[in-house]
Order: C-alpha cells, then structure tokens, then sequence
C-alpha cells in the first residue's frame, strides 16, 4: 500500500527568499507549497509575504500560530488543524498534501535522534517497506540544492511529529 502526489517542492533557500529569512523559512515554505498545490500561483502569496503574514521567527513558527495564521488567511471556506496519523494518510488518499512539523526541543526529546530535529515539510506521500511506514516528504533544500521527496521512516521519528492539514471544506 502507498501514496504518493507528485506536486512541486521550493527551497527555502532559493534566490527570492530574502537572505535573512532562509534558515528559518520552512514553515513559510511549507505553507507555500501547500497554497500553490491548492491555488493558481498568482494567487499564492510569496514566502517573503508568509514568513511574515504567519508570523515566523528566527527560531520557527509555532505550530499553533501556523494554524491559527492560516485559517484567518484561506478564510471560513478551508479547515487548518493539527490531525492524527490516519486523518493525513486520508487526506493524502484525497489527494491533499499535509504540512509536517518535526520538533525534538518542544517535545522534551533532547537526547533521541530523528532525521530532522526542528523542520516544517509537506508531506507527499507515504509507503509500507517491509511492513514498516515510510512518509514520503519534500525536504525544502538546502544551500546550493533543490528541495528534493525524502522517504523517512516513521517509527524512530514518531514522537515529534505534529501533522497539520489543510482543506476545503467542499472538496
């Protein structure tokens, strides 16, 4: 069993993303992302534009501001809100892509190791190998690189994972 959307990622380190913005523009880059699967790209705010509107920090954008942030921005037609596990595998089945945030330091995880320790990403897609879940996500780049659909598995990651989705209320 697997899914996965094939949807254009962005790195939160490419050219038109202001310079002082960069090493904390995942939460902006997953938003965009996210708008731009949803709307047209003239209707998509920039990340410069996001970083701002949602509030980002040089330390990251909160889960719930994210959230919260958003829904004012997509408005009373759209649903933005922190789900399970199952509920963004059912949106990725719907087609939806979902925004993920990995955050070992606000869940007291200091010591563990996951594949990313503080990181908003879009997730894309998921897949069972070997019977274990696999999430399939855009990693948002890095200096000099693409944003490229990273497969990470999801047991040793599972603790500091926060799923949000994103949808139209009709779809």
């Amino acid at each position: 069993m697997s899914k996965y959307i094939e949807i254009p990622g962005k790195s939160q380190y490419d050219h038109d993303i202001e310079p002082r913005y960069r090493p904390s523009a995942c939460g902006p880059v997953t938003a965009y992302v996210l708008l731009r699967y949803f709307f047209p790209a003239e209707q998509t705010p920039s990340i410069n534009e996001l970083y701002r509107t949602l509030g980002s920090t040089k330390i990251g954008l909160p889960t719930w501001r994210f959230v919260r942030r958003l829904n004012q921005m997509l408005g009373s037609q759209w649903n933005v809100e922190i789900c399970t596990l199952q509920q963004a595998m059912e949106q990725l089945d719907d087609d939806r892509p979902v925004a993920v945030k990995f955050d070992k330091w606000f869940k007291c995880q200091w010591r563990s190791r996951f594949t990313f320790d503080y990181h908003w990403v879009v997730l894309v897609g998921y897949e069972y190998v070997d019977n274990q879940l696999y999430l399939l996500v855009h990693d948002h780049g890095g200096n000099n690189r693409a944003s490229r659909v990273r497969s990470i598995p999801y047991e040793p990651n599972k603790k500091i994972l926060t799923f949000v989705k994103v949808e139209p209320l009709k779809w």
